[in-house]
């Protein structure tokens, strides 16, 4: 079940128990909320120190600080004068990306050369695009959001949680058989023969996109009767590729781009473009985002040297 985003009239309430003191773990239950979104809360509040010793604002951005002490109920001229006391420091930003896990290689890389050239911070969060989109839902504190699947993009943007404006196709992929080593290469509808009676690592198939598209493709081939029994399902597709490369599990499938990463596995095949739906990763920036750097980081990761990256990893980027 998809989270509905937290009504401000819920967020008023939660900023009231923070000023009474309360603690975070049991706003958090009060309020049917994360403890780490009541914490985020809580820092734009009072800021890292201690409450009670507010600075001007916490934060790169005044906009989400604003809002805050908005529903905290603080006048608004003095939150006036606080964004004009803060405004020479909206120079250097912190920029937090909630990616997809199969971006991990090519975004580590990206985001180093842009720390290089710019004085922004770069931190990210890597998981399945499931769990990310519901935590940005609760109130996460992420500025800028890349699925690995257009379903939970709908999702976030439905819930009026991404600027739909700045919403963009970003990459492509291929979906891919890989085997534990340098496995010798064979048609993917030999799979059940391959198997045996052993395991086939999946990313979570009714919610990690990399699952989803296994699914579907295994479904497609008619093979997903054979195998589903075989599955070890885990929680996102890195977690899925590291089974094979372990060998704990001696097939898997996963992306393209996750079998140029992980030297320890090598493509058995690759599954048939038509056997699922295209694997497409649309990118935009939150309607939470704390600093204006989002945008131009999403935008540079249309162009060189992110796009050689992303080629140079194994993914298609979307013209």
């Amino acid at each position: 079940m998809i989270a509905a985003r937290i009504p401000d009239e819920v967020r008023r309430a939660i900023l009231k128990d923070i000023k009474a003191g309360l603690p975070s773990a049991k706003i958090a239950e009060r309020h049917g909320v994360s403890k780490k979104f009541v914490d985020v809360q809580k820092r734009r509040l009072y800021g890292p120190g201690t409450p009670g010793q507010r600075p001007p604002i916490y934060g790169q951005d005044v906009r989400a600080e604003a809002r805050t002490r908005y529903l905290a109920g603080e006048p608004v001229a003095l939150i006036a004068a606080a964004l004009v006391a803060l405004a020479p420091a909206a120079q250097a930003d912190e920029i937090t990306v909630f990616a997809a896990a199969s971006l991990k290689d090519a975004l580590d890389q990206i985001a180093a050369d842009w720390q290089k050239s710019h004085a922004d911070t770069v931190v990210i969060s890597y998981a399945g695009s499931s769990k990310l989109a519901k935590q940005i839902q609760e109130g996460a504190p992420a500025d800028l959001f890349i699925s690995a699947s257009s379903q939970w993009m709908d999702a976030v943007e439905t819930s009026g949680d991404i600027d739909a404006a700045t919403r963009l196709d970003l990459l492509g992929n291929t979906l891919v058989l890989v085997g534990t080593g340098q496995p010798a290469a064979a048609p993917v509808e030999d799979l059940p023969t391959l198997l045996g009676e052993r395991k086939l690592a999946m990313a979570m198939v009714d919610s990690v996109p990399a699952g989803q598209y296994g699914k579907q493709a295994l479904t497609t081939l008619g093979l997903w009767d054979k195998v589903q029994g075989q599955v070890a399902q885990a929680d996102d597709v890195r977690a899925a590729l590291k089974l094979v490369a372990t060998g704990e599990a001696p097939l898997g499938i996963v992306y393209g781009s996750d079998a140029v990463a992980e030297k320890g596995v090598g493509v058995v095949a690759t599954f048939p473009a038509d056997s699922h739906a295209p694997i497409t990763y649309p990118a935009a920036v939150t309607k939470a985002a704390d600093t204006p750097q989002a945008k131009l980081f999403l935008d540079s990761l249309k162009q060189d040297p992110a796009r050689s990256i992303f080629q140079a990893q194994g993914f298609t980027v979307a013209e």
